[in-house]
C-alpha cells in the first residue's frame, strides 16, 4: 500500500512540475507578444508622427516658393511614404515572429504535458506499449493482450 501512495505522490509531483514548466513558458509566450505588440506600435507612432511632419513641411514649402520647394516637396512625400512601407513591414514581421514564437510555444507545452502524462502512466504502471517494450520480456504492459 505504501508503495502505491509513492507513486501517487510521484505522479502528483511530476504533474506539479509539468504544470510550473507550462506556465514559465507560457509567461514568457506572453512576454514576447507584449513586446512585439509595443514595438509594433511604436513603428506605427513614429511613421504617423513622420507623416505628420512631412505633411506640415510640404504645406510650409508650397507657402513659401514654387517649383523647388514643390520638388522638397515631393521628396518628402515619397521619404514618408518609405517611412509608412517600413513601419507596415517592421509590424509584419512581427506578427510574423510571434505566431513562430506561439506555435513553438505551444509544441514546448504539449510535449511538456504528454512527458508529464508518460512519467505518470509509466509511475502507475499504465504505461502503453512500443515497439521496443516488445522486445523487452522484463517490461510491464498495461494491454493485458500483450
Amino acid at each position: 500500500m505504501a508503495s502505491q501512495e509513492q507513486a501517487s505522490y510521484k505522479a502528483g509531483e511530476t504533474r506539479g512540475h509539468a504544470e510550473e514548466k507550462t506556465e514559465q513558458v507560457m509567461g514568457k509566450s506572453r512576454e514576447a507578444v507584449d513586446a512585439t505588440k509595443e514595438k509594433a506600435h511604436q513603428a506605427k507612432e513614429k511613421a504617423s508622427e513622420t507623416t505628420q511632419a512631412d505633411k506640415e513641411s510640404t504645406q510650409e514649402g508650397k507657402d513659401q516658393t514654387g517649383s523647388f520647394l514643390g520638388d522638397k516637396t515631393e521628396a518628402a512625400k515619397q521619404k514618408a511614404s518609405e517611412t509608412a512601407q517600413s513601419a507596415k513591414e517592421t509590424t509584419q514581421a512581427g506578427k510574423e515572429k510571434t505566431g513562430s514564437l506561439l506555435q513553438q510555444t505551444g509544441e514546448k507545452v504539449k510535449s511538456a504535458a504528454q512527458g508529464a502524462a508518460d512519467a505518470v502512466k509509466s509511475t502507475l504502471g499504465m504505461a502503453t506499449c512500443t515497439g521496443e517494450d516488445k522486445n523487452n520480456k522484463d517490461a510491464t504492459h498495461a494491454d493485458p493482450d500483450y
